[in-house]
């Protein structure tokens, strides 16, 4: 499946993609730039996930009554 991509002209802070091209080992701004917001999107949904498990959204997969219909 191809990629959506779109070309976008912003200023960046070049200090911070500097560091941020250190941090993820990229070589150019594109890549700096992709792999950040990969990292961002990343962590927010990991962040909603601990969210949802203290909210206790997934408290019955410890409850085995409830385990063993899902398996029937």
């Amino acid at each position: 499946m191809e990629e959506a991509v779109s070309r976008t002209m912003i200023d960046l802070d070049d200090a911070l993609i500097a560091e941020a091209a250190e941090i993820l080992g990229t070589t150019t701004k594109r890549a700096t730039v992709n792999g950040a917001l990969a990292e961002f999107v990343a962590a927010a949904k990991r962040q909603r996930f601990m969210d949802m498990l203290e909210d206790g959204v997934f408290s019955d997969l410890g409850d085995p009554e409830v385990m063993a219909k899902a398996w029937r």
